[in-house]
């Protein structure tokens, strides 16, 4: 997710890798904070493969400032990525909220829904965090009050997701077809 989150803030406008971990701690850190010791290697991994290109600049004080751009290769890169995320990118709710960070850089509003429609799907599919005889745990037959919550909070966002699945896809599909010749 890294590696997408620089992509994406990229595409955006050329950053500094300061401001660059900005944004990025700023979407995730929360839940996980950015080291130095991943973000520069994945910065590095990117300018080694063609996507991101990297100069130096005169910076404030003596020292020079590298500021990372997105090669036209690291544009296609990245939205290639966004019409076709990986399993884990819809299914793990950090993940598709980085995914969702960007997915309004793609211009198409079918290729939108077709990502949102994967979501859709999985949220559909019956599951839980505990399982009984094979069987997902519901919050009412659950006895232990913590796991009950568990189930309850995430009850509550899995209902709000699909009802915001639901209207986005009609907007999107709307769109999709006024856009048709």
């Amino acid at each position: 997710m890294l590696e997408l989150s620089i992509l994406g803030f990229l595409y955006e406008r050329p950053l500094h890798g300061y401001e660059l971990k900005e944004r990025i701690q700023a979407l995730s850190g929360h839940v996980r904070p950015v080291s130095d010791g991943a973000l520069y290697p994945a910065i590095n991994r990117l300018v080694d493969k063609g996507l991101v290109e990297s100069h130096a600049e005169p910076g404030a004080s003596a020292a020079p400032r590298r500021t990372l751009s997105l090669t036209p290769e690291g544009r296609a890169a990245l939205l290639a990525r966004l019409r076709s995320p990986k399993d884990a990118e819809i299914t793990d709710g950090r993940r598709f909220f980085t995914v969702l960070t960007f997915l309004g850089l793609l211009a198409d509003p079918a290729a939108q829904a077709a990502v949102l429609r994967r979501r859709q799907s999985f949220l559909l599919t019956p599951a839980s965090f505990f399982y009984e005889d094979g069987a997902p745990a519901t919050v009412e037959r659950e006895p232990d009050l913590f796991r009950r919550g568990m189930l309850r909070v995430a009850r509550a966002t899995g209902t709000e997701e699909k009802a915001w699945l639901a209207e986005t896809l009609a907007e999107l599909d709307a769109r999709a077809a006024n856009a048709s010749p």
